[in-house]
């Protein structure tokens, strides 16, 4: 029987292209995954290995001596890795280096004036140089550290990116005024914000100190001399160890950052090998049908074994080893096509800016253990259910040339499962809804089991859409009537190939609608919240200066200004935000929309609060709060006010006189601005102006913040799209793999309409019109399903994103069904012409 199989494998290679190939792109997808995990994980390991090779013991603040709870406005802790410290680690026995450690932002401008970086990607640090001068933490590969004031050095990654070289002139920020430095030298680093794609500026210490604003080190590295154990100089340095602090050592330090990088690969590994699953998944009905086709083709076959004395085990095991041996072939030639996947994912994340660590491609014998299972096991288990059917071939038909039709009783049997399983799929789905943002579990088994029931239903689905399609097929004359009755004449044929493409559409056109949905939904939030032309804010998401609003609210453009000063505390027990704002202008920046109140009386000791909160305490306009600062003062504040909140606006707002004694340095989260003649480039380039163009502010106009987020909504969708691609292509496959298939079926018949007239041309015509069919069906089901799944998932969104409405995005949808339309033109392309090409007498005599 294994010969037999080998010789029917070899016999039908052509026919079973198709299904290596999908099995291979699913394989190669899993592999591919597997192997750039690996290797990005190792290289990162590396690099942070690297980054360690300078601390033997670290003397860190001990976070655990922290009180718990939200972070607030306490009493100012007193500075505790001092000079002094630093100097007492020197001296420690089993010492030979010390570093001080300091950073933070920095602001960095390019050649353009723009920020470099995304936000918190720009960092600064301190050069500590040791007795000969150098910092071991850097590698100088042209001039010099910074020495002095005015110097800094760049690592070498900003340096080629940004187009700056030694002697060449910076502007750059922290949390003041913007200044001009002189780049001094340009280095390499391990510092792990570089090697994931931050950039970093070098100060000489005591500069770094009054630039970043430091009291003290973050840390304190101590480099152990040649013969003292990390445990031994951890001894020592916890002998001078001040309250609240604690000694690490290197190999901790490593360990911990092993496991942090091995979590987060471990993590992008889990999401692409979900992607890889849908492709494979896809591939099952290829093989399924490639395999059910071959059956068919061989029913004589297949019964003169029988007839001879082949048991039906024997028959099953004979298609199960053709399967196995296709998978095989799947297996090995998609595990090396993943390695050149993975080869390529690091060249394309590297090239929109990721910047991934060198290191050498690291390829697991697992990885291959697991391309191999896969690739085996998903082909053996779809050729399952057609190697039992060719089992159930009873050895008469051999006397029979035509071709076993499916039973009817079969297709009732499984439409009447396909309706129990979307019918508790609906059921989950319904319940996950009314449970609102807790009812995730339950959406996510209702999605996944009305997917399974309707790609089980598909054959019964197929007949009144192909119905409803026979009035657009009626200008196509009599191929358009052929193409109807090949698509109507095996259902479940037809319901397979649909199903591939249903799949990759559904995912697709629910991610699609929620992501369209959320992007109003921003929109409108921006909005509705604010009258405010611009935003003033830190790049970094940090304090402003109060000199900010002061410079801003005394430009001619300026209409109105108001800071947003931001403490926290409790109001009547629950844990709120409390924004400091001008009273005088508020009313023209922000668009409260009131349930009771207004913002009239917002003047001394008085608020208006969001709803929730009103709500939680009973509390209503008119009413008093006491209110309690993290400080832990507490202040009486009369409610003058209630508004609905969103996620742009809640919590409480007051006076800035009333916020300002409870602050520990008084700073604005953001300052709002109205400009007299509204936004424009002028009065935007006023306002650049007016702050020095500092790198370090972002201004935002209404426009700017939906985009912010928005940005990277679409950021997600468009790479969810290219996973998603894989799964789609495979679909493609099948489409061409069920046609060529079904052309070689029907040779009889096409030589047949060969012979009474039908030429060339209309024979292409009828097999591209039944591929564009069998692809608009599947599209057709998968975005009606993908919009109600949309819905579903939505309706849990709208809980936590009041202005959650959802929308259908017409135009995208629209494309969908074009690209269906064309997949399947491009699909029959290849069939059709093998159709065409058929001789009409040797077609004739074909059984």
């Amino acid at each position: 029987m294994f010969r037999t199989a080998l010789r029917n494998v070899l016999a039908h290679k052509a026919r079973l292209l198709m299904t290596v190939l999908a099995v291979m792109l699913g394989v190669a997808f899993v592999s591919g995954t597997l192997v750039f995990s690996d290797t990005i994980g190792n290289a990162y390991k590396n690099k942070s290995a690297k980054s360690f090779d300078h601390v033997s013991v670290a003397i860190q603040p001990d976070r655990s001596s922290e009180p718990s709870g939200e972070t607030g406005q306490g009493a100012k802790q007193q500075p505790l890795l001092t000079d002094a410290l630093l100097k007492k680690s020197q001296d420690l026995p089993g010492a030979s280096s010390v570093i001080g450690d300091m950073s933070g932002f920095t602001a960095l401008a390019d050649k353009n004036g723009k920020l470099v970086g995304q936000n918190w990607g720009t960092t600064g640090a301190n050069f500590y140089p040791g007795a000969d001068g150098k910092d071991s933490r850097y590698d100088f590969t042209a001039g010099h550290a910074p020495r002095k004031a005015g110097e800094i050095a760049l690592d070498s990654r900003t340096a080629e990116r940004t187009g700056y070289k030694v002697g060449d002139t910076a502007r750059l920020s922290t949390d003041g005024p913007v200044a001009e430095q002189r780049v001094s030298g340009i280095f390499d680093t391990s510092n792990g914000n570089v090697v994931a794609g931050g950039s970093l500026v070098l100060f000489d210490n005591d500069t770094a100190r009054k630039m970043l604003g430091k009291t003290e080190y973050d840390q304190i590295d101590i480099k152990a001399a040649a013969g003292t154990s990390q445990a031994a100089l951890k001894s020592a340095a916890e002998k001078i160890l001040p309250k609240d602090t604690m000694a690490v050592t290197g190999d901790t330090l490593a360990d911990d950052q092993d496991r942090m990088i091995a979590a987060q690969t471990s993590a992008l590994s889990q999401t692409l090998l979900y992607f890889a699953a849908i492709s494979l998944f896809v591939g099952i009905f290829i093989i399924a049908n490639t395999f059910t086709m071959l059956v068919a083709q061989r029913t004589k076959e297949l019964a003169l074994m029988r007839a001879i004395g082949a048991s039906r085990r024997q028959v099953t095991h004979s298609v199960l080893t053709e399967a196995f041996l296709v998978g095989l072939i799947a297996a090995v030639t998609g595990f090396a096509l993943g390695i050149g996947v993975a080869v390529g994912l690091r060249s394309l994340v590297n090239s929109i800016g990721a910047s991934l660590p060198e290191g050498p491609l690291v390829i697991a014998p697992t990885t291959g253990v697991v391309a191999l299972v896969i690739g085996v096991v998903v082909t053996m288990l779809a050729a399952w259910l057609p190697g039992r059917r060719a089992a159930k071939i009873p050895p008469v038909a051999a006397m029979n040339s035509v071709h076993a039709t499916p039973t009817v009783r079969g297709l009732v049997v499984r439409n009447t499962i396909g309706s129990v399983i979307a019918a508790l799929g609906l059921g989950a789905l319904f319940m996950g809804v009314s449970a609102g943002k807790d009812g995730m579990p339950y959406m996510a088994l209702g999605a996944g089991l009305m997917l399974i029931g309707v790609i089980v239903l598909t054959p019964l689905l197929s007949r009144p859409f192909i119905a409803a399609a026979t009035p657009l097929l009626k200008p196509f004359g009599v191929t358009g009537k052929l193409a109807r009755q090949n698509s109507l004449r095996n259902p479940r044929r037809t319901a397979s190939t649909a199903a591939a493409l249903m799949i990759g559409l559904t995912l697709i056109t629910a991610m699609t609608v929620i992501a369209t949905s959320m992007q109003t939904a921003i929109n409108k939030m921006a909005a509705d919240s604010l009258k405010s032309d611009y935003t003033v804010s830190m790049a970094n998401y940090q304090p402003l200066s109060p000199e900010v609003n002061k410079k801003l609210a005394a430009l001619p453009d300026v209409e109105a200004s108001s800071p947003m000063r931001v403490a926290y505390g409790e109001a009547d027990g629950t844990f709120t935000r409390i924004a400091g704002v001008d009273q005088k202008h508020i009313g023209d920046l922000l668009n409260l929309d009131f349930t009771s109140g207004s913002l009239d009386g917002l003047t001394g000791n008085s608020t208006i609060m969001d709803h929730d909160t009103a709500d939680r305490k009973g509390l209503k306009a008119g009413d008093t709060t006491s209110v309690k600062f993290d400080d832990g003062k507490t202040a009486e504040l009369k409610v003058t006010g209630v508004y609905r909140e969103n996620d742009m606006l809640n919590g409480l707002f007051t006076p800035t006189a009333v916020v300002d004694p409870h602050l520990e340095k008084t700073a604005d989260e953001q300052v709002l601005l109205k400009m007299k003649n509204g936004p424009s480039d002028r009065a935007e380039d006023s306002i650049v102006k007016a702050l020095g163009e500092n790198p370090a502010i972002k201004i935002q106009d209404k426009q700017d913040i939906s985009d912010e987020v928005g940005g990277a909504i679409n950021l997600i969708l468009n790479m969810l799209y290219g996973l998603l691609a894989m799964a789609v292509l495979i679909a493609v496959l099948g489409v061409i793999n069920t046609l060529a298939m079904s052309v070689f079926e029907r040779k009889h018949e096409i030589g047949m309409l060969r012979a009474i007239g039908l030429d060339r041309s209309k024979v292409k015509q009828m097999v591209r019109l039944e591929s564009v069919i069998i692809s608009l069906f599947g599209a057709a089901l998968g975005i009606g399903l993908g919009i109600f799944l949309g819905w579903a998932a939505g309706s849990g969104i709208s809980d936590s994103v009041k202005t959650y409405a959802m929308e259908i995005p017409i135009a995208r949808i629209g494309v969908f069904l074009a690209i269906a339309a064309l997949v399947g033109v491009l699909a029959a392309m290849w069939p059709a012409r093998s159709a065409a090409r058929l001789n009409p007498l040797a077609a004739i005599k074909a059984e």
